[in-house]
């Protein structure tokens, strides 16, 4: 999850985690982390690619693709592929569009630089911020 805000969204998903596995009859742990889907520093991303490296991982189930970072999940995945970890994803989407992805990324992308600038007390920072959001509004329909 990006923020604590979202705390409940990661306690569904690790409910719909656990009860997947167990209907599977899986042994299982789970890993969550709270951060951006841009931040590669977080540390269940991190044992998560040790374990998967160290043949300790014999399958990744995740929610959604995306949970495991916002860009670069491929290469996790690729890292699964070549140490024989089956990945199941469970609520996997039809395969979006150029645009939807596209539209997703921006977001994402927006969302992680406006807290990096609301966080900051920097006053030439918050200016920016503003006229960020008058641009938005303009080009609003």
């Amino acid at each position: 999850m990006s923020t604590n805000a979202q705390k409940d969204d990661l306690v569904r998903q690790v409910a719909l985690l656990e009860s997947y596995c167990a209907a599977n009859g899986w042994s299982y742990e789970i890993i969550s982390d709270v951060g951006s889907g841009l931040n590669y520093h977080k540390r269940g991303l991190k044992v998560l690619i040790s374990w998967i490296c160290s043949g300790e991982v014999g399958r990744l189930v995740l929610s959604h693709k995306d949970r495991l970072l916002r860009f670069g999940s491929e290469l996790v995945l690729s890292l699964c592929e070549h140490f024989g970890v089956e990945v199941i994803i469970i609520n996997a989407s039809e395969d979006s569009t150029f645009e939807e992805d596209l539209t997703n990324d921006v977001i994402e992308i927006v969302t992680v630089f406006s807290g990096w600038l609301y966080g900051s007390h920097n006053h030439k920072n918050k200016k920016v911020m503003e006229r960020l959001q008058e641009v938005a509004k303009e080009v609003t329909p």
